[in-house]
Formats: C-alpha cells, sequence, structure tokens
C-alpha cells in the first residue's frame, strides 16, 4: 500500500520543469492540462513506494518541492484524471509514468500487458487497473554539473566532413578498446576511436539517437531491441544502455564530448521529436499518453492518432507543449550537454501542425531557428516524412541545412548509368535549382551517397536486392528503390574481375561524394569496406551485421586510404568546397567560375543537356576566385580543377579543354587505381586527348 510521507510538501516553482534538486530537497514539475491530480512517486531501492500529491497548479503545470529528496532518487507520477477513448484522453493513475523532462532514466519494459493503459480493445476497452511499478522504465533525480565539454570547434559549414556513426556499433568490435568500454561513450572517447577520426580527417561526427529509448512492442515480443534508437522515451535523458557504468550516462556522455571537442571534432546528435515509444492507440502508457495524449499527440475524430511518421503515433508540432518540450530539450543539449548541433528526424512533421500542410514558417521550426542558442547550432533536417506530402526537399527555411536526397538519387543512378548528366551537374554544383532562391548556401546541401538506413557502401555495389530476412519480417521491411547495382553477381563473389569493379565504383562514388561542392556526409565503415550482408534496414540487429568491423583486409586498407587522400584534397583546396553558389560569373582570369564541358573538349550546348544517352561530363572550377575565406574572413584562391566523370561500359576519348583555361593539366586523383593515385601523372597540354576508362573519374590540376 502506497503512503504519504509525513515531510510537508512546498509549493516548488512552475519552471523549469522537470526535476532539480534545491532548497534542501526536489522540486517536481510536469505540464497537463487534462490532470485532475498528480502525484510523484518516490522508489526505493527495494521497489516500494512512497507517494506525494503535487497540489499547485500554475500554467497547466503541476508542480511541488519536496524536501529530503537527494540526487539518484528514482520516480515517477502517477496522473487521475478522465479516461475517455473518444477524446484521446487517456489518464490512468494504475500506469506510472516517466518524466517527460526526466535528465536519467532507468529500466525497460518488463511486461508489456502491464505497461498498457486498457483492457481489450485499445479503443474502446475501460481503463486497466494492473499496476505497471516494476514493469516499466523508471526516472532518475540527476545531479547538476559534471564533466567540462570543452571548447566547442565552431568548423564552418563549408569546411565540415560529417561522419554518422552509431556509440554502440563504432566501437563495440574495435581491438584497441578495453572491453569494458566497447560500445559506450567512454568507447568513442578513447583515443583508438578519435585516432582514426582525426586520421581519416572528417570534422564532425554525427551521432544516431543518444536520448533515452525504449524498444516498440512488436520488438518486445520477439526478444528483439531496436538498435537504432529511433523510438524516443526522454528527451533529456542520454541514453542509459551506452554507459559503461550504469547510472552514469550524464556524466559519460560529457566526458565524451569534450574528448572529441578536444581534438577540434564537433558533434551531432540525430532527434526524434517527430514521435515517440509509445506507438498508436494500442501502444504502452509509459509517459506523454498517460499525462495528457492530445496535447502531445496529433489526434483525429474518435480519439484515434494521426501516424505521418509510419510509427503509430506523430508529435503535435503546433502544441505549446511540444514546442516548449523540444526546445527545451534542444538547449539541454546544446548547452549543459556541448553538443554542437542537430540532425532532426522526419523533420516535415515539424512543420506541419495539426498534420497539415507543410509550413517552413510554423510554430515549432521559427522557435528552432530564433532561439539565441540554438540559432548558432548547426540545423539539419531529414526533409520528410513517411507521407508523400511530406516530401520537402529544398522546402525548409533559411537557417536549415538539409539531407539531399535528390543529391543521393543522382549520384546513385548516374554511376550505375541509369541517368544522364542533366540533374548530374546541380548536384555536383551545389544543388543551386533547390536552395540558391531561398537565401541558403550550397553547404546547406547536405550530400549522401549512403546513412545509417540503407545499404552500406559496399553493398550498394554488391547488391540489386535487399536481404533483410535476418530481421524477422519475411524481407517485408525496408526499401525496394535501393538504385544499387552488383557489378555482375549478387552478394559475395571471388571473380576477380566483379571485384575490382566493384572496388572502382565504391571510389567513383566516394570521389564524387567529396569533390561535389556542399557539405558531405558519410557513414562509419564504409571506408572499410563494411557490409552487412544486403541488409538495408538493420534497425533490429544489435549483433555483428549492424557493428562496424575493425578487422583489416586489403580491400578495406586500400579504400581506407583513398578516402584519407579524398578528404585531405578537399580541405587543401578551398575551391572544392566553396561557400557560394557558381554565377558563370568572371574570375581574375578571365574564366567564368563554373565551365561544363563535352568529351570533344567544347563547352556544353544547350541541347547537349537534354541527350539522355550523355554518360561523360567534364566540370571546369576556376579557382582563382573561390570565394572561400580564412577563418578571419578574408578570400583565399585555389588551384583551377577539371573533373572528368564517365558512367559509360566502355572507354571514351576526350579532349582537354583550350589553353585559356590554363597553360597545363596534372593529373591528382584517379579512380583506376586503389589509392587513388593517378595511372599517367605525366601532365598535359590543352588540347590533348586522353582516354577515359569505362566507369572512371579523373580529376586534373590546373595550377595557378
Amino acid at each position: 500500500m502506497a503512503t504519504r510521507p509525513e515531510s510537508e510538501v512546498l509549493a516548488g516553482r512552475p519552471f523549469p520543469l522537470g526535476a532539480h534538486a534545491e532548497a534542501g530537497g526536489v522540486r517536481f514539475a510536469v505540464t497537463s492540462h487534462v490532470a485532475e491530480a498528480v502525484e510523484v512517486c518516490l522508489i526505493d531501492d527495494d521497489g516500494a513506494e512512497k507517494r506525494v500529491e503535487l497540489t499547485e497548479r500554475t500554467f497547466g503545470v503541476w508542480h511541488g518541492l519536496v524536501p529530503g529528496v537527494t540526487p539518484g532518487q528514482r520516480y515517477g507520477f502517477r496522473v487521475h484524471g478522465p479516461y475517455d477513448t473518444g477524446r484521446g484522453l487517456r489518464c490512468n493513475p494504475a500506469k506510472i509514468l516517466v518524466d517527460p523532462y526526466a535528465r536519467q532514466i532507468t529500466g525497460k519494459i518488463t511486461d508489456l500487458g502491464a505497461a498498457l493503459g486498457y483492457v481489450g480493445d485499445p479503443m474502446h476497452g475501460p481503463p486497466s487497473a494492473v499496476d505497471s511499478l516494476g514493469s516499466v522504465p523508471l526516472s532518475v533525480v540527476s545531479s547538476p554539473g559534471g564533466a567540462d565539454t570543452g571548447v566547442k570547434p565552431e568548423v564552418p559549414f563549408e569546411e565540415a566532413v560529417i561522419y554518422e556513426l552509431h556509440v554502440k556499433g563504432f566501437t563495440k568490435n574495435h581491438p584497441e578498446i578495453p572491453e569494458k568500454l566497447r560500445g559506450t561513450y567512454l568507447g568513442l572517447a578513447h583515443p583508438a576511436a578519435i585516432e582514426h577520426l582525426t586520421r581519416l580527417g572528417v570534422t564532425t561526427v554525427e551521432l544516431l539517437p543518444v536520448q533515452a529509448f525504449q524498444d516498440e512492442p512488436s520488438l518486445i515480443q520477439r526478444n528483439a531491441s531496436n538498435y537504432w534508437g529511433y523510438s524516443p522515451l526522454g528527451y533529456c535523458a542520454p541514453h542509459a544502455g551506452y554507459a559503461s557504468e550504469p547510472g552514469r550516462e550524464v556524466q559519460e556522455f560529457r566526458t565524451m564530448v569534450a574528448a572529441l571537442h578536444a581534438a577540434n571534432i564537433e558533434v551531432l546528435i540525430d532527434v526524434v521529436y517527430n514521435h515517440t515509444c509509445e506507438g498508436g492507440p494500442g501502444g504502452p502508457t509509459i509517459c506523454f499518453r498517460g499525462f495528457d495524449a492530445p496535447g502531445y499527440y496529433l489526434h483525429a475524430g474518435g480519439g484515434s492518432t494521426v501516424d505521418i511518421t509510419g510509427c503509430g503515433n506523430t508529435l503535435d508540432a503546433g502544441s505549446p507543449q511540444v514546442v516548449r518540450l523540444v526546445t527545451d530539450s534542444l538547449r539541454y543539449w546544446a548547452g549543459e550537454m556541448g553538443v554542437d548541433g542537430f540532425r532532426f528526424d522526419l523533420a516535415s512533421t515539424m512543420g506541419r501542425p495539426g498534420g497539415g500542410f507543410f509550413d517552413r514558417d510554423s510554430a515549432l521550426l521559427t522557435a528552432i531557428t530564433t532561439d539565441p542558442l540554438l540559432c548558432r547550432a548547426k540545423l539539419i533536417a531529414e526533409p520528410w516524412d513517411a507521407t508523400g506530402d511530406g516530401y520537402r526537399v529544398g522546402d525548409f527555411g533559411v537557417q536549415w541545412a538539409e539531407w539531399n536526397g535528390r543529391y543521393r538519387d543522382t549520384v546513385r543512378d548516374f554511376w550505375r548509368g541509369h541517368t544522364s548528366v542533366r540533374d548530374l551537374a546541380y548536384r555536383l554544383s551545389g544543388s543551386s535549382d533547390l536552395y540558391a532562391d531561398d537565401l541558403r548556401r550550397p553547404w546547406q546541401s547536405i550530400n549522401f551517397i549512403t546513412a545509417h538506413d540503407g545499404f552500406t557502401l559496399r553493398d550498394l555495389v554488391s547488391y540489386n536486392d535487399k536481404h533483410n530476412e535476418e530481421n524477422g519480417e519475411d524481407n517485408r521491411d525496408g526499401t525496394n528503390d535501393n538504385r544499387s547495382w552488383n557489378c555482375g553477381a549478387e552478394g559475395e563473389t571471388t571473380d576477380p574481375e566483379i571485384l575490382k569493379l566493384r572496388a572502382k565504383q565504391a571510389r567513383n562514388l566516394l570521389a564524387t561524394l567529396v569533390l561535389s561542392t556542399g557539405t558531405p556526409m558519410m557513414v562509419a565503415g564504409d571506408e572499410m569496406w563494411r557490409t552487412q550482408g544486403g541488409n538495408n534496414n538493420a534497425y533490429c540487429l544489435d549483433n555483428a551485421v549492424s557493428w562496424v568491423d575493425w578487422d583489416r583486409t586489403d580491400a578495406g586498407e586500400a579504400l581506407l586510404g583513398f578516402t584519407q587522400r579524398l578528404i585531405e584534397l578537399r580541405a587543401s583546396s578551398p575551391a572544392l568546397r566553396q561557400p557560394e553558389f557558381f554565377e558563370g560569373r568572371t574570375t581574375p582570369s578571365g574564366n567564368p567560375d563554373l565551365v561544363w564541358f563535352r568529351p570533344d573538349g567544347q563547352e556544353m550546348a544547350e541541347t547537349d543537356w537534354f541527350d539522355e544517352g550523355r554518360r561523360t561530363l567534364g566540370m571546369f572550377i576556376d579557382g582563382s576566385n573561390c570565394l572561400s575565406r580564412t577563418r578571419e574572413g578574408e578570400l583565399v584562391s585555389d588551384d583551377s580543377w577539371l573533373l572528368l566523370m564517365h558512367a559509360g561500359a566502355d572507354p571514351i576519348t576526350v579532349t582537354l579543354p583550350h589553353e585559356r583555361y590554363g597553360p597545363s593539366y596534372e593529373p591528382f586523383l584517379d579512380t583506376t587505381t586503389p589509392d587513388g593515385s593517378p595511372a599517367d601523372p605525366s601532365g598535359l597540354l590543352p588540347r590533348s586527348k586522353l582516354t577515359l576508362e569505362p566507369r572512371s573519374l579523373l580529376l586534373l590540376r590546373l595550377p595557378r
């Protein structure tokens, strides 16, 4: 039987929300506009519960200061109020709820039945009387402060090279990291992990979700887990599963950030402010649903949830509760936790209040970009959701960078021989058709070939079809639109010619990515030839399929060296990472800043762009006035560059441009060789002829 403590509960204050140690106790504050009573439940080590009623209600916030409570205290809430599924209201005091603002969360669902708030039909059944305490996660009062997160590197966006990684998967198999630290925040902070990042040359890591998440019911029922973490429970709590010591996830996360900052590497985190782990009406009641379901989730008639995320529910971007929760959470991570920016999963939902048409100036998107702290962070949108109306590539506001899905699709199609060069030219030069008219810069195009969701680079050139049988969904999950090519055999092969072609195709794709104007993003392990065996949706596989393989192979070492060479080239060549769009402007050399060439050495004519059979393109970038700047703001100049790309199946003879573009051409990067060194490094004169191998890329330098 729960009992009330004898200590007096003080009024406290409504803001900030959450649990905060102060004045000899802890002040609790939680929002519910529909509750009739709210109790904070203090849970002892032996599981005994003490309930304290929060009698103060201000602005819809229930609050009170409980004397004698200290950091480390486990707690939850019980909400008394209406249970009316027809209106979406699901208050049920039998269900103990996680604090939406908890900075630590412990435990997981161990009894799904006890976590359900209903009996029978979720839309019409009565409320469940089963007490969920002991079967669901709990909040923990955290200690303020901790390890210093260091000085933020503030890498200019045009200099950034983003590396998407999974905290656990990146280090789980690393032989030089102590076993106790593998798969943890401290594992990523280990010198061996950081040495790989610095040697590779990336400037910014983008972490798959590290906010506390919970496995979905479908995964719990088949004894699987959500490895990727796109199933959030707590937006202010680091995921406890990545701590090397239970309960120290806050301190260890901050230590990780400090270690990366000390190496001049930025930390971005992938955030999921579009849905939660509670799913649709049939899902558990462990947090938001029990406080005020219509205040957090989009609802339709009859109390059903609106799902534009494909995950059962959608956070209501027009709700003041959601706007406050998201912005408070972002400020916490950017401030106290030291992160440098965010990638917003299914970000289109944040611009669709009520689930309607997309509005780039929605309340939530505007609140983020006008916040004095958040406006200085890197803000990257995944500009789509699970609906056709939500595909908004190029439609976000001026402060948003975007995952450029059109870049991915075009480059994949070009190198497998399925598209001409017309759209490719836009993607190579920063996607001005998508971003230039919106006052944005080319670096706001986040260019990528692969991401966590989809084939790895190796699998992209090794499989025509997905092979997701291990996921337990009969290979129905995952996209069928992979735009991949297996180069002649499905999956693993010993055929030397196929293996040679696959390696060259991988180099073509990587070179295109890093040499394109915009911000390149690559995926951890691609540079070491990682495979997932053709699985393009390994979200539930917490095993060797998903973990980075650190075993050295000849193919992996060769590709790693090639990737390092590419990133170093980009870093040292400002003309290849310009912060302004090309305009055809005349440079000090007398040439336009950008010129497109045909194989015969003549400039592309208007009609040439509509030749659907064209598979070869030359791109000349004049470096004499590249508009890149030093950190102090001074303009810099660079060599000029000629990029030749040929995706045809047969060799082609190419004529170099006229001498007006430069007196000589120096082969600099060649994808026909394993390390990228030119097959023939001899300098070439203007109008010289050379042969491009089938499916190859050649970069030539014109020294200034």
